[in-house]
């Protein structure tokens, strides 16, 4: 068998930065033992205005199953209080399906056989006409991991085209080193989302076999160097059932409050993925992440990070999203294809990542919105 590269080692084109928030981030997980918490340890959580850590640990142990009701009632007045009645709303454009990792999950890993496909920059600006015509004003840009297929200069490209129509542009790309991402943001860039997939690096090294994403360390430190070249906000998660969710969604939780108490100015963002089906691939499933627990980790994301951006995603159905939209999520995705291509008339040219739940176009998802009484916002952010 070959041997793999070290999952701890930056290659030589990785910056390293000067940081502590990656070692602090492992430690705190690996000192969560979510089952010695009690029922009384939850109802002390809840008591609190202000959440600590131990509250945060607390609410996401097995413990806080039975308090699921009242830990939503209190996440959704916390949402209340700081969004309102308003949910964001944004589309993702896959624009390459390229990739050079083998995650053994991921349908876009570079040994699973499928259509690949890039997006050339015409193309790129016919999705997007497509996708403003919906009303929509921030869209998500993706690619598979492939540097070679998709450079820096690509998406920064493809940012330049999105600042046409949209007042918001989201990455989620391959991590970057921090002159990268200035360079991204000078061409329109507003934020970056990272998955950190699992914060066990055990885990990690089992699910990374080949591929810049194998690193490790690299990975985790991802947000940072992104606020570094100037962004102006991250998103932080994990693929829930890759390994324990419960001490996931807290490395996840630890990582952004560190990040928040370094960056002060640096806006917040949680997506909570479970994993979900793929082409070729019907042997992983989702380790014991249901629908309680799910709700479980994004209630207590917003009790212990009340400002934090919180994003729903098309992997999730249709009635749950409605439902959570409602006591904790601020932002959905509508009128989705994980595909490449797919917005504009012409067909799909590539394959997607995974199969979605929810099909909605945007005026459903927009009309739904406003049937439960939210208020759909196409932009929260102006540029003068």
């Amino acid at each position: 068998m070959e041997k793999r590269t070290n999952h701890m080692e930056y290659l030589p084109d990785m910056e390293q930065i000067d940081s502590d928030i990656k070692d602090k981030v492992i430690e705190a997980m690996n000192a969560y033992e979510p089952d010695k918490y009690t029922e009384n340890d939850v109802l002390q959580a809840l008591e609190h205005d202000t959440k600590t850590i131990e509250d945060f640990k607390a609410l996401l142990s097995p413990a806080a199953l039975p308090f699921l009701e009242e830990i939503a009632q209190q996440a959704q007045a916390e949402t209340r209080k700081h969004f309102g009645n308003s949910i964001n709303m944004f589309t993702p454009l896959y624009i390459s399906n390229y990739c050079e990792n083998y995650c053994v999950y991921c349908g876009f890993n570079c040994h699973n056989k499928i259509h690949r496909a890039k997006l050339n920059y015409e193309e790129i600006e016919k999705e997007m006409q497509a996708i403003a015509k919906t009303g929509l004003q921030e869209v998500l840009l993706l690619t598979g991991e492939s540097k070679k297929m998709s450079d820096v200069e690509y998406i920064g490209e493809a940012c330049k085209i999105a600042r046409k129509y949209f007042k918001v542009v989201g990455l989620e790309v391959y991590p970057m080193n921090s002159d990268e991402y200035s360079y991204i943001q000078k061409c329109g860039a507003d934020y970056v989302t990272v998955f950190q997939e699992t914060y066990n690096s055990d885990k990690y090294e089992t699910l990374h076999l080949a591929g810049h994403k194998r690193v490790f360390p690299y990975r985790l430190e991802t947000q940072e160097r992104a606020l570094m070249g100037g962004m102006r906000g991250v998103g932080f998660a994990a693929l829930l059932g890759l390994s324990d969710f419960r001490k996931d969604a807290f490395a996840t939780g630890i990582h952004a409050y560190l990040i928040q108490r370094k960056y002060p100015h640096a806006e917040i963002a949680f997506s909570c993925p479970r994993l979900r089906p793929i082409i070729n691939n019907d042997k992983i499933n989702p380790k014991d992440v249901h629908e309680p627990q799910l709700l479980q980790v994004i209630c207590a994301y917003r009790l212990f990070m009340p400002f934090a951006s919180i994003t729903i995603s098309t992997r999730e159905c249709q009635r749950f999203r409605d439902n959570i939209v409602q006591i904790a999520a601020t932002k959905i995705s509508a009128g989705v294809d994980v595909g490449i291509g797919g917005h504009s008339d012409g067909e799909k040219k590539g394959d997607e990542q995974f199969e979605i739940s929810d099909g909605r176009n945007v005026k459903e998802v927009y009309d739904a919105l406003c049937k439960n009484g939210m208020q759909p916002v196409m932009s929260d952010y102006i540029y003068v």
